[in-house]
């Protein structure tokens, strides 16, 4: 994988450009990103959905929903790399965050077993 296509980076020049919540600053905007970005997801606004879960992480890092949220998005267009790597970032934060542990385990059951065949 090259510098120029690692999810954190793409997810900082993404950030860049993220969209500002109009919520005043004394109210916790990361539940109403994250239902735009649910929203956004349903209505088939693939990079619109991808902003919003980015300005959740910009809102509140510490926070692994956002994380799982944007792994979703990914996971639902058929990226599971980027999906995964989301699913433990949100772990990184909390170990035992149920979401990312439930993604993670319908990721796998997806993943063809790999079989090693000798000669």
């Amino acid at each position: 994988m090259t510098f120029f296509s690692s999810p954190r980076l793409a997810l900082a020049l993404c950030l860049f450009a993220a969209p500002v919540s109009a919520a005043p600053s004394h109210t916790d905007p990361v539940p109403a990103l994250l239902g735009e970005a649910h929203a956004a997801q349903t209505r088939g606004e693939f990079e619109l959905a991808l902003r919003l879960a980015q300005s959740a992480i910009v809102a509140d890092p510490a926070r692994p929903t956002s994380y799982v949220a944007l792994g979703d998005i990914y996971a639902g267009a058929g990226q599971q790399d980027y999906a995964r790597t989301y699913y433990n970032e949100a772990l990184s934060i909390d170990p035992a965050e149920p979401s990312a542990l439930k993604a993670i385990a319908a990721l796998d059951q997806k993943t063809p077993a790999r079989v090693l065949i000798t000669p």
